[in-house]
């Protein structure tokens, strides 16, 4: 896992995770503020998941077909997947330059 990947998610969510964190415990981290956001500010994680843009069909899909797990880990891999995405597009347009 790359500090960039880290950067990345400190950025999104205004959180202070540290550099060196394994993919498990940022997973973990976020599926806590994850937790936390959906039990005290619903409407600041659907604000976040739309700023971070987050596949609203995609995250309704993996919600509906996983029904009794952690939705929390779900969003949590959604929100990684998609700063993963972000930081490969960076790259790749970097290198086009």
């Amino acid at each position: 896992m790359t500090n960039e990947l880290v950067e990345s998610v400190n950025k999104e969510l205004a959180l202070e995770l540290p550099y060196k964190i394994s993919y498990e415990e940022l997973r973990a981290a976020l599926a806590a503020h994850i937790n936390y956001l959906i039990n005290t500010d619903f409407e600041k994680l659907v604000s976040l998941l739309y700023r971070i843009d987050v596949d609203e069909k995609k995250l309704k899909q993996w919600l509906n077909t996983a029904v009794g797990e952690n939705s929390a880990i779900l969003i949590a891999d959604l929100i990684i997947e998609r700063q993963e995405q972000k930081i490969k597009s960076r790259q790749q347009s970097g290198r086009e330059n």
